[in-house]
């Protein structure tokens, strides 16, 4: 993956060039969920003149947890994927480990996982339940998948398995982030009453001084 000046000295061009071949759709960047565009190997390819690779699409089992308290379940976790891998007789290129709480979509790993996935790398992304992966938005995600040649394997989901089968850690990391929920929406009314404090405070201010300056 490459940055547009990185891609720019690459194949020898300045980074207008780069930028014209983008909006003519000769060479068009590809971009992160942030806006960020990004250049891949086979554009460097194309931009050379030359064919491209055939790409070995990659399969990988993402594995996570909210919290370091939850080692053991993750190691268990990573345990059972593989052993779900073995059974379906599939080969995972990479099982990913992380810890982070599913709200936060800024996890290092599951984001590389995402662009991957965005950059047509990726033909398996292997997870115990849906919300491993993410805890709102996996229908999203999973479009996004499909759209670009990937397809997300629910372990739990083909097993048939139901909520209520989770360990206790799981349940108590979905209390987690409910309470995490709770506690966003709480912050964001604290600040609109302080916000409707300070509006109201303006406006007796104005109303005892009529004729104040406008700033």
């Amino acid at each position: 993956m490459y940055k547009i000046g990185e891609f720019a000295r690459k194949i020898g061009v300045s980074v207008k060039t780069v930028q014209r071949w983008d909006k003519s759709g000769k060479i068009p960047a590809r971009r992160t969920l942030s806006g960020y565009r990004y250049y891949t190997e086979e554009d460097v390819r194309l931009a050379q003149g030359l064919e491209p690779l055939e790409q070995d699409r990659k399969t990988i089992v993402y594995c996570r947890v909210s919290s370091s308290g939850q080692k053991p379940e993750l190691i268990n976790q990573v345990a059972a994927m593989s052993e779900y891998c073995s059974s379906r007789g599939i080969t995972p290129d990479e099982i990913i480990t992380e810890i982070g709480g599913g709200l936060n979509f800024k996890r290092k790993k599951f984001l590389n996982t995402i662009f991957l996935m965005l950059a047509g790398e990726l033909d398996f992304i292997v997870v115990a339940h849906k919300d491993r992966l993410c805890r709102f938005a996996f229908e999203f995600i999973e479009e996004l998948a499909t759209a670009n040649g990937c397809e997300i394997l629910v372990a739990n989901q083909e097993l048939g398995g139901e909520p209520a089968q989770q360990s206790t850690s799981a349940q108590e990391e979905l209390v987690e982030d409910l309470l995490a929920v709770v506690h966003c929406f709480s912050c964001r009314l604290y600040g609109l009453r302080s916000y409707t404090k300070k509006v109201r405070a303006k406006i007796v201010e104005t109303l005892d001084n009529p004729r104040q300056k406008e700033v």
